[in-house]
């Protein structure tokens, strides 16, 4: 059974504790950088007015949002708190999703986050519903994105995590660390930054986590992407998708990743990638096939 750029953006997770003025500093580079995407067209400016930086001006939001120019610098610098209503009315001037509005509050401690559950025994309880997909490779992770379990499937088509070190059990770790995994996935970008983005979130979150900051701590040094995504301060709920993967032996496999998390413990969620076709199923089932008898020879 299974169980188990740069120094701007290093910076981000600095500090062993996050006090209220880390807090508004985050809240403050968060709004910054959403501005910068904002192209002045976006809300009917002509985009032949000349601009020392991209994205709008702060007295633009400001006057979107309703609020004094002022208090919106301020609130950048992260020397003042901001309320709900001034927050949503600025979502609606930077043309925040629902995934960024969600995260803008939470930032500004107005949106709680997730309860701390031990996930000592989820792991257990969910064993058998990993395995009862023989086919589509699962993966349950916890709020860290560390993985907690995993069934047989995913051990036949990428590397056994019973074989990496704990602190390699991670779902942000493999998906940029893993040569098996980039070198399997024709798309591997989009998936991959779609995995950030979600640790992202998690980081957000939460400030405090040790283990949250000791993975993107490591992973930023040797992958540029990360740096680079990360800087963006970009977050989604991820979403289901269509991925194609490319196995030893039998060519091209079309899964459809998904996630959902138990009921019961709203930190967890399971990743899911099952078999589009009759014939994706076939090709992933000569690959478990062969990883048995490989797992019978010893």
């Amino acid at each position: 059974m299974h169980y188990s750029e740069r120094q701007r953006a290093l910076s981000y997770l600095g500090g062993s504790t996050v006090s209220e003025s880390a807090r508004r500093r985050k809240l403050g580079a968060f709004l910054r950088a959403h501005r910068e995407h904002v192209k002045p067209s976006d809300i009917g400016l002509p985009g032949t007015i000349r601009r020392r930086t991209p994205g709008l001006r702060r007295e633009e939001v400001a006057a979107l949002a309703g609020i004094g120019l002022a208090w919106y610098t301020w609130l950048e610098q992260g020397r003042v708190a901001a309320s709900k209503r001034v927050l949503d009315a600025l979502a609606v001037a930077l043309r925040l999703d629902e995934d960024a509005h969600r995260h803008m509050l939470s930032l500004a401690g107005l949106q709680p986050p997730d309860s701390d559950e031990d996930d000592g025994s989820v792991g257990e309880l969910l064993q058998p519903v990993l395995d009862g997909w023989p086919t589509s490779p699962a993966l349950l992770l916890d709020r860290r994105l560390d993985v907690i379990a995993w069934n047989e499937a995913y051990s036949a088509l990428w590397t056994d995590p019973e074989l990496l070190p704990r602190s390699r059990r991670n779902a942000l770790w493999i998906m940029v660390g893993d040569p098996v995994v980039q070198k399997s996935l024709t798309d591997w970008e989009p998936f991959a930054k779609a995995v950030a983005t979600q640790f992202r979130a998690q980081a957000d979150r939460y400030p405090d986590d040790e283990r949250i900051r000791q993975i993107y701590s490591i992973l930023n040094r040797d992958n540029p992407e990360l740096a680079h995504w990360w800087a963006c301060h970009t977050v989604r709920t991820f979403t289901t998708r269509p991925v194609r993967v490319t196995l030893s032996g039998v060519g091209d496999v079309d899964l459809v990743c998904s996630m959902f998390r138990p009921v019961d413990n709203l930190d967890s969620v399971v990743l899911l990638l099952t078999p589009a076709r009759a014939i994706d199923h076939q090709r992933v089932s000569r690959v478990i096939d062969r990883h048995r008898r490989r797992e019978q020879a010893g």
